[in-house]
């Protein structure tokens, strides 16, 4: 049953993808964000009551750390997806935000490398540079800037599952209100500054079944690692670039190159070596 959780998180995961970078490319990313925010913001109270955890300070600063990096993490995503290809950015983005936490344990933890992640640390360099491919012109340069943002974006997720990580161990859920509030504070104030709307008009059910993907990703993903091995729902939730890809062929006709297909491949396999090479 872990599996099977692990799996429907991994589609709510790339379903969320594709809706919100569908919303961002009719709308500014910072409001889609904002609204996939609330929305996830909404869904999180009833189930913050239902699940065991000790509020604290410590519990909602920890959260409100990780919200910070998340949020722009979130908004460079949708950007990036935006403007390039749904089937190259999101495995990108999950590759580097799979091998941040792995980093920042080697750096700053002293952890090993396992002989796994050493070979799926060299094959997330090929795959970045085969999916930045692609047709000589002004579309390959804007897939290396995609492909880039896809890069920050994933390394701000990885900050965001390391400040999570550092959370009281007895907090449960309280450290994720602490991010969805501070994730809604900082673009709430940085869309009005900037004179953006805050309501996403026109394409408020695009944003909305963003939110409830992304909120049913992260729940699924919290029972499956309650109820399996944490190493197996980390993998298999991994695997939601994959429903991202398929659903962006289905639904946007998108086509890679030969080159970028090999890439993404390789990249799923790089975050698959990353996550379960621990």
């Amino acid at each position: 049953m872990a599996s099977v959780l692990a799996l429907l998180a991994a589609v709510g995961f790339g379903i969320s993808d594709v809706t919100g970078a569908v919303a961002a490319r009719r709308l500014s990313a910072l409001t889609v964000t904002l609204g996939i925010q609330a929305v996830g913001l909404v869904a999180l109270l009833p189930v913050l009551v239902l699940l065991p955890g000790q509020a604290s300070l410590g519990a909602l600063a920890t959260g409100g750390v990780a919200g910070v990096f998340g949020s722009v993490g979130l908004v460079l995503y949708l950007r990036a997806m935006a403007t390039g290809k749904i089937g190259v950015v999101s495995p990108v983005a999950a590759l580097v935000g799979a091998a941040v936490p792995v980093g920042w344990g080697v750096v700053l933890a002293g952890d090993a490398l396992s002989s796994r992640q050493l070979v799926g640390i060299v094959l997330g360099l090929i795959a970045v540079v085969a999916v930045a491919s692609g047709p000589p012109g002004s579309d390959r340069r804007a897939g290396a800037r995609s492909v880039t943002a896809a890069v920050v974006s994933g390394a701000a997720f990885g900050l965001f599952f390391v400040a999570l990580d550092a959370s009281p161990p007895d907090s449960g859920l309280w450290p994720v209100l602490g991010s969805r509030l501070a994730a809604i504070t900082v673009l709430t104030v940085t869309i009005i500054s900037r004179g953006r709307a805050l309501v996403p008009v026109g394409s408020g059910r695009l944003v909305a079944i963003s939110g409830a993907g992304d909120v049913a990703g992260n729940v699924l993903f919290l029972l499956a690692t309650r109820g399996g091995l944490l190493s197996l729902a980390s993998l298999l939730a991994s695997l939601y670039p994959v429903v991202a890809l398929l659903v962006a062929r289905w639904w946007l006709q998108e086509r890679l190159t030969g080159l970028q297909a090999a890439g993404v491949l390789v990249a799923l396999a790089a975050t698959g070596l990353l996550v379960a090479g621990g």
